[in-house]
């Protein structure tokens, strides 16, 4: 099977056309990828996976609106938080480590300080997340174990290795890509994503992950990151069932190096904003049509509402 090819997502005339595009041409300034198989659950397929940045990104994340949240989705909350740089996230497919207890919460420690000690990485710059049965311990001395190979094939365009590897009941991975221009440079935007039953309102049983080496304040990240998931992921459902484990994170390195996105109502800022939610958006769109069960895909839209909450409710009760 060959490699997977999708037409650039086409924001405007600042958005270049690339029909055509090969994903192991992508290329997100300092950005690696790398999958692996360290053997939660699959046989012959990767399901680990690390999406590096060679230098300190802003970070951004939306997570569960669950009551019960995975250990995973609480030590990126608490890290995106505190504003902390990142560096590295590291995924696994097959088991979730969701209602685990204080054991799942130290799983985490461990996974976050292996990955940091092999990636020459502080602990603070590594986010996890994972996704699979809910319940079962996850087995770090695996990941341990499979870290080296990871480090080993850190490629700039092993986008695709890195979308299949944390797929679950997906039948195809997810991925979308866009080029905006910023300051005369050249903004490249990256999106994977995996999900497939259990999607409802507010991202459920879903991860999806955005690189862009766009120069861009830490505060204005996070806003488009939750106004894209209000756009995108939160207008999706199957089934109607929520997650513990619902994660989006988005990372920003500056390696395009125009100058710094610092005000939600500049141009320049609406023109990425643009090509980042319709990226998102596409993702979306993906997840529902490739739902655990699916045979049909139905958009619903609401025109004369008093406003986008209430247009929501109202597509919501139809789906």
């Amino acid at each position: 099977m060959g490699e997977m090819t999708r037409a650039h997502v086409e924001v405007g005339k600042s958005t270049k056309n690339a029909a055509g595009v090969k994903w192991g041409e992508i290329n997100v300034r300092g950005f690696l990828g790398a999958a692996t198989r360290a053997g939660f659950r699959y046989k012959n397929r990767d399901d680990l996976a690390v999406i590096f940045s060679e230098k300190p990104a802003r970070a951004a994340g939306v997570f569960t609106q669950n009551k019960v949240k995975a250990a995973p989705v609480l030590w990126c909350h608490e890290v995106i938080a505190r504003n902390s740089p990142v560096r590295t996230i590291l995924v696994n497919s097959g088991i979730a480590n969701a209602c685990t207890g204080t054991r799942g919460y130290l799983d985490v420690a461990t996974t976050t300080t292996h990955a940091a000690n092999t990636f020459k990485v502080k602990r603070s710059q590594v986010l996890v997340a994972s996704t699979g049965v809910i319940g079962e311990f996850l087995d770090t001395t695996l990941i341990e174990k499979a870290l080296p190979d990871l480090k080993e094939n850190l490629s700039p365009n092993s986008w695709d290795k890195v979308a299949k590897a944390i797929m679950t009941t997906d039948t195809f991975p997810k991925i979308e890509y866009a080029q905006v221009t910023v300051d005369s440079k050249d903004v490249n935007i990256l999106g994977i994503a995996k999900g497939a039953g259990m999607i409802a309102p507010n991202m459920a049983t879903m991860l999806a992950f955005v690189i862009t080496d766009v120069t861009i304040h830490q505060n204005i990240l996070q806003e488009l990151t939750k106004v894209g998931a209000d756009q995108s992921f939160n207008r999706i459902t199957v089934d109607g069932d929520t997650s513990t484990n619902d994660t989006l994170i988005a990372l920003a390195n500056g390696a395009a190096g125009n100058r710094a996105i610092a005000n939600l109502e500049s141009n320049r800022c609406k023109k990425f904003q643009e090509a980042f939610t319709r990226v998102l958006f596409n993702l979306a769109q993906m997840i529902v049509k490739d739902g655990e069960g699916a045979t049909k895909w139905v958009e619903v839209r609401v025109i004369g509402a008093i406003n986008d909450e209430e247009a929501k409710k109202i597509a919501f009760t139809v789906a």
